[in-house]
């Protein structure tokens, strides 16, 4: 049902330039910085964050997590099979080549030369090994990266699904929305530097024994050398997350001005009133904001940076140079100075990844809550877990006992006192002047918007007590702005119920009585010709052909209750005739609702009701409005003078 709302061409550039001309009214998101407390708070989001994963792909996760494992203990073991080769080249040169050596790892005695080339090789193939697994945790996290985002896309579709209307048209839960569908990319980015971690803090652990076995106070060093660049880091991300989450709306608002300056839809309008100068200079405006604020940051961090740079560069050369010293003294060998001084580096090295990737992890952590919290976001309309049978047929109808809705946030009611029924087998046109609640009023009797006051009983029961599901498996409905899916006819037409797309013969015979099979008859596919342009051999059609294909959706199922609102508003006089007569037979015996500013459709009803600024103002036959002489009468009279 809710694939049926769309939002017509020319209401696109009208809400852009509504959106351009209220943005200095839109509420700031905040951009302070992050605090220390706020990151590890959101570090408690990476259990679920891995549960997600895990359910993603337990084979790719668990192979990953091995690798990395795996690879975690070549760093000292490369490191200390260097120093034994330099050690015995030492040895060999000093004492010839009859040396003898333990073999490697201690395993008997060995040649000098023949031992050498042991290690030689044993380096190697580690060389080869390390290799091989960095290749393969790529491939795997390459492969589980694709898998997370789908699966992820998913959720967040099936979501979405159950959520309500009004929610999707309230301006903060679709931010919400946007920062979660941007956590769908690259959030295995975020699993990566935590494995990453886990495998550096092992290698640490072997590097680090050696080094302190040596000398404690080398550690001390280390963390002088790294501990103000992990900081200045940390501050920078911060930075860079606040400015991200503030320029959201912004950015979402930069999208949509990309769209219509360069889309098949909007350029006619685009081009009649020329828009192009006006779009183009907003979008300049935005994107020289965004490059002008993310230059400044830049600057700053890069600065900074180098500073630190320079200091953890001094660290490292102090500790280098402690240790040539001792190695000068002849109180290390020529393959401790270089396994301490390769490992002091290493040690740097991984310190550094694993602070500044604390930062990162930390940052990926909290946008990460961007995604848990709409998954958090629950649905206002509350389902029963054992609801009431829907009735079939039904008996008495639908009953509107002083009804009212308006929208979250909002003191305008759309909605107001609204008392009336809709019997079985009756066909009631709504009438109004536009934004006088008619779109409103369907909404609430399809359960897509619960009433805020009052309620709505079908059979004597609370619409509340039914199923939302089986309630719209019941209705036809088709709204003014019925979306025109980019696919082939018979898709276009099978939305309408979706469980019969394989059911030609239904597709063929809804065509046929919305007097879509004239257009299908002049299309080189007939209905599997993709309709719209943004596909490749895809045809566009006019409005009015557009609005017989979406009029056929209404004839899909055997629904209990029709609703079209505003069906032929595309269509010249004599389709519009042809396609009331059809909807007559369709209609006949069967509960029927119908918006339409045109009086010569809104006779067919046997009752008009008379909305304004979302109250009943009159409700009667097409004969005793004009005899009452209110608001129905004066429309009426204000229409017909256009024809004579």
């Amino acid at each position: 049902m809710k694939g049926l709302l769309a939002v017509s061409d020319s209401n696109q550039v009208g809400a852009i330039l509504l959106f351009c001309l209220m943005k200095n009214a839109q509420t700031p998101l905040s951009d302070a910085p992050l605090t220390w407390r706020q990151r590890l708070n959101a570090l408690r989001d990476l259990p679920r964050f891995f549960a997600l994963v895990w359910q993603t792909s337990p084979r790719f996760m668990a192979l990953d997590a091995v690798l990395r494992l795996t690879r975690s203990a070549i760093p000292v073991s490369v490191l200390y099979i260097g120093k034994l080769i330099i050690d015995q080249v030492v040895l060999l040169t000093r004492g010839g080549h009859g040396a003898v050596r333990h073999g490697l790892f201690g395993l008997g005695s060995q040649d000098g030369m023949h031992f050498l080339w042991q290690l030689v090789a044993a380096e190697f193939a580690l060389a080869l090994l390390s290799d091989g697994l960095m290749r393969a945790i790529t491939l795997i996290d390459s492969l589980l990266g694709e898998r997370f985002a789908n699966y992820t896309s998913i959720r967040i579709m099936e979501h979405a699904a159950g959520l309500d209307l009004d929610q999707f048209e309230d301006t903060n839960f679709y931010d919400k929305l946007e920062r979660a569908r941007q956590q769908t990319n690259g959030r295995t980015v975020l699993l990566s530097q935590v494995l990453g971690q886990v495998q550096d803090l092992i290698s640490m652990g072997f590097l680090a024994v050696g080094l302190m076995a040596f000398n404690p106070w080398l550690i001390l060093l280390l963390l002088v050398a790294v501990v103000p660049a992990f900081l200045g880091e940390s501050y920078f991300n911060d930075r860079s997350y606040a400015l991200t989450r503030a320029q959201t709306a912004e950015r979402r608002e930069l999208d949509y001005l990309r769209y219509l300056g360069a889309s098949d839809e909007t350029a006619k309008e685009v081009k009649l009133f020329d828009l192009s100068g006006f779009l183009i200079g907003r979008f300049r405006e935005l994107s020289d904001k965004f490059y002008n604020d993310g230059r400044a940051l830049a600057i700053r961090r890069s600065a900074w940076g180098t500073f630190f740079s320079l200091l953890g560069s001094a660290g490292y050369y102090s500790a280098y140079v402690v240790i040539i010293i001792r190695a000068v003294q002849g109180r290390l060998s020529i393959g401790d100075l270089t396994f301490l001084a390769g490992s002091f580096r290493q040690l740097r090295s991984l310190l550094e990844g694993i602070l500044t990737r604390f930062t990162s992890v930390s940052q990926g952590a909290i946008f990460l809550q961007d995604l848990f919290e709409f998954f958090e976001i629950k649905p206002r309309i509350v389902r029963l877990v054992h609801p009431r049978p829907f009735p079939r047929p039904i008996k008495e109808g639908f009953r509107f006992e002083d009804v009212g809705f308006r929208y979250h946030d909002s003191e305008r009611w759309a909605n107001r006192h609204l008392n009336f029924t809709l019997r079985p087998g009756e066909r009631l046109a709504l009438v109004g002047e536009n934004g006088a609640g008619k779109t409103t009023l369907i909404k609430l009797l399809t359960r897509l918007y619960d009433p805020t006051e009052g309620r709505i009983l079908l059979d004597g029961v609370d619409l509340r007590q039914y199923d939302p599901d089986d309630l719209r498996r019941e209705v036809g409905v088709i709204f003014q702005d019925y979306l025109r899916y980019q696919m082939t006819v018979a898709q276009n037409i099978a939305v309408g119920n979706i469980e019969k797309q394989n059911d030609r013969e239904l597709i063929e015979s809804s065509a046929q009585r919305s007097l879509a099979d004239h257009v299908t008859e002049r299309l080189p596919g007939r209905y599997d010709q993709s309709l719209g342009r943004r596909f490749r051999n895809g045809v566009e059609l006019s409005g009015g052909e557009w609005q017989k294909v979406a009029l056929a959706r209404a004839y899909m199922r055997d629904a209990q209750l029709l609703i079209l609102d505003e069906p032929t508003a595309a269509l010249d006089a004599r389709a519009e005739y042809e396609v009331f007569q059809r909807f007559a037979d369709l209609t006949r015996g069967r509960m029927a609702v119908l918006i339409s500013h045109r009086f010569s459709t809104v006779r067919m009803a046997d009752r008009i009701l008379v909305l304004e600024k979302g109250e009943m103002k009159e409700v009667g036959s097409h004969e005793e409005l004009l005899e009452q002489g209110g608001k129905y009468a004066e429309l009426f009279h204000l229409q017909a003078q256009g024809y004579r």
